[in-house]
């Protein structure tokens, strides 16, 4: 069995955020509980067919704000020729490694390599290395969490974390804070014209623990630690009494 559609019951619990008492946590603990697991050399198709072997790296990756890029930026000065393909002393960067797209949005340079697009920092299968991004690769080297190296949708990708403010009918209002799945209709429209996607495949539901427990460090850093904790609460009772409506259908049966 394939990619599943996008539509089926999902079972979500909403909390107040322990850490600040104006915001309220919703969560997919369908998603949060379920199989889910990056095959990015394992399986990963690419999202599009013609770059099969770049994953989700395609189209370069948008910075969430300054900070973002700032960030990013200091960890790309230390990068050796040896750990980045694409390094400014291996290869000419004429613009450098980021840029603003048509609608000024910054975002890492994608680069043509061997007839398959991708992000400056995805290292292809052919550099001593192997494939994979030279930000990840660095973190592992420096003993860190790659999720300090990389930009924000990077290591986010495909939890979904989305803002909104909720108005009581007392007149009184609070910011809900959703964390869930990053599927397809995440990219916007071109979303659906990819050619695989991964959060929904059954191929990629595959992991021995649910997301809640491999995607610590990444909802930790989203939710803060202690609405993680309390979110784990919520998906250890969910895993002990859910149903077989509750599951994500990607999951094993």
């Amino acid at each position: 069995m394939p990619e599943v559609d996008l539509v089926f019951p999902r079972a979500f619990v909403e909390f107040v955020d322990p850490a600040d008492e104006e915001q309220v946590f919703r969560c997919d603990l369908t998603w949060l509980t379920s199989g889910y697991t990056c095959i990015f050399g394992q399986g990963c198709r690419g999202i599009y067919a013609d770059s099969p072997d770049v994953g989700c790296c395609t189209l370069g990756a948008h910075f969430s704000d300054a900070d973002d890029e700032q960030r990013v930026a200091s960890y790309v000065a230390q990068l050796t020729p040896e750990q980045w393909q694409f390094h400014p002393q291996r290869t000419v960067l004429t613009e450098g490694w980021a840029e603003a797209d048509d609608e000024g949005e910054r975002k890492t340079i994608a680069v043509e390599y061997d007839g398959q697009s991708a992000c400056v920092f995805h290292n292809r299968a052919d550099f001593p290395s192997g494939a994979g991004c030279a930000l990840h690769g660095l973190a592992l080297e420096q003993g860190r969490n790659p999720l300090e190296t990389k930009p924000d949708v990077c290591w986010q990708l495909p939890i979904r974390r989305t803002f909104r403010t909720v108005e009581r009918q007392d007149g009184t209002s609070y910011t809900e804070v959703s964390i869930g799945e990053y599927d397809r209709r995440g990219w916007g429209p071109g979303g659906h014209d990819l050619d695989w996607y991964c959060s929904g495949n059954t191929e990629a539901h595959v992991a021995p623990e649910p997301v809640y427990v491999t995607h610590e460090p990444e909802l930790t850093e989203l939710m803060g630690e202690a609405a993680y904790a309390e979110l784990v609460r919520h998906c250890d009772a969910h895993v002990r009494s859910r149903s077989a409506l509750a599951l994500h259908p990607a999951d094993p049966r």
